[in-house]
């Protein structure tokens, strides 16, 4: 484990709509008076789009957030502007992941450079934490893996013998989801229950009972329907009962979708519950994401 010397400071992209900024318990505010301890710990320096600044300073988070680099309103080009620092190959320019808290009956979550920003943190493989659950837990887990204390108000979500985790892979992403499988099998076998959808689900199974052997392993992944035929529906609606936390949905980037509205279906449903669940799209983030999580895990 990494000592506070030898950490990583991090630049991170912050945006929230609207209704996640204004109340004094929005989502904005929650995160970053809720996850101070990290913040303090890890220093990142946050690249924030104007509106979502001047609510900041509103609610006094400076104090928190002491490294800032401001960037336009949206309407300004702000939001654009931060696509390009995803890509962007200067690391003293570049972001390291993006923390955008989504709204999502807010019409500008689906504006082009919106769905780009998600899109290129996935080709450029970094975190797009679209949730206030995901962006707690992803500075939680940042923090600890160096060498932080852990944050003992997150202590029940990380109980994983009383969670339930979706595996989601669309077909160019399968091959890599048996393989983060296989690897991660012992962190992802404490969860109460795992869902898939399609294939992937049978796959997921096939693997557990190369595993676990033939009678144990086959029922380790109860799966739904493929995607195109209603699955990512039946996954969103255990969502919003809040009966799935964390989903694992690795993406193809590269390819059209025809059924692209049931994807977002899935998101939307986790970006409904912000302070609940949230969903992990990118194969080596994954990994990376799995390995905190079991270090994380073993603290409880």
């Amino acid at each position: 484990m990494l000592n506070q010397v030898t950490k990583k400071k991090f630049r991170i992209g912050l945006i929230a709509n609207r209704s996640h900024q204004d109340a004094k318990d929005s989502a904005l505010v929650q995160l970053i008076r809720g996850a101070q301890h990290a913040i303090a710990f890890l220093e990142p320096e946050f690249v924030v789009v104007g509106r979502t600044l001047d609510a900041m300073v509103g609610h006094g988070l400076l104090d928190i957030c002491k490294n800032i680099e401001r960037f336009p309103y949206g309407r300004d080009g702000g939001l654009m502007k931060l696509v390009s620092r995803v890509v962007d190959s200067d690391p003293a320019r570049a972001v390291d992941a993006v923390i955008y808290l989504i709204d999502p009956v807010d019409p500008s979550s689906i504006f082009p450079e919106a769905v780009a920003l998600k899109r290129q943190c996935v080709i450029h493989k970094k975190p797009f934490l679209a949730t206030l659950a995901s962006a707690r837990e992803w500075l939680e887990l940042e923090a600890h893996s160096r060498g932080a204390q852990c944050d003992m108000s997150l202590q029940k979500s990380f109980q994983l013998q009383h969670e339930s985790i979706a595996l989601i892979a669309h077909d160019a992403m399968k091959q890599k989801m048996l393989l983060l499988a296989e690897k991660h099998f012992s962190l992802l076998d404490q969860f109460a229950h795992r869902y898939a959808t399609g294939t992937t689900g049978g796959l997921l199974n096939a693997l557990a009972q190369k595993i676990k052997g033939e009678e144990a392993g086959r029922n380790w992944v109860k799966p739904y329907l493929s995607g195109p035929l209603g699955g990512d529906a039946q996954l969103a609606e255990l969502v919003l009962d809040r009966d799935i936390r964390r989903i694992l949905f690795l993406e193809d980037p590269h390819v059209a979708r025809q059924h692209e509205a049931d994807i977002q279906l899935l998101e939307r449903a986790a970006r409904t519950v912000t302070d609940f669940s949230q969903v992990i799209s990118e194969v080596d983030g994954a990994d990376h994401w799995l390995t905190c999580l079991e270090q994380r895990v073993a603290q409880n």
